[in-house]
């Protein structure tokens, strides 16, 4: 069980790393041309959205960081 956990957790992050762009501006697409709601397409998008802001903040954050350690 511990096993099944981990490979469905390096699944998932190797599927967001690769995929969070493309469907991040995919959905919207598909949605404006006919595809219906659905529940958890939206919430996977919003994921997306979220991964997308967090890897932004954490990007910014580095760069103030290593910018404040440079001599």
């Amino acid at each position: 069980m511990k096993r099944t956990l981990k490979e469905l957790y390096g699944v998932g992050i190797l599927f967001f790393y690769f995929l969070k762009w493309p469907y991040f501006f995919g959905y919207p697409y598909l949605y404006m041309n006919g595809l219906d709601n659905n529940f958890i397409l939206s919430g996977l998008w919003f994921y997306c959205l979220f991964l997308i802001l967090k890897d932004a903040y954490t990007m910014i954050k580095n760069k103030k960081i290593n910018r404040c350690n440079i001599k």
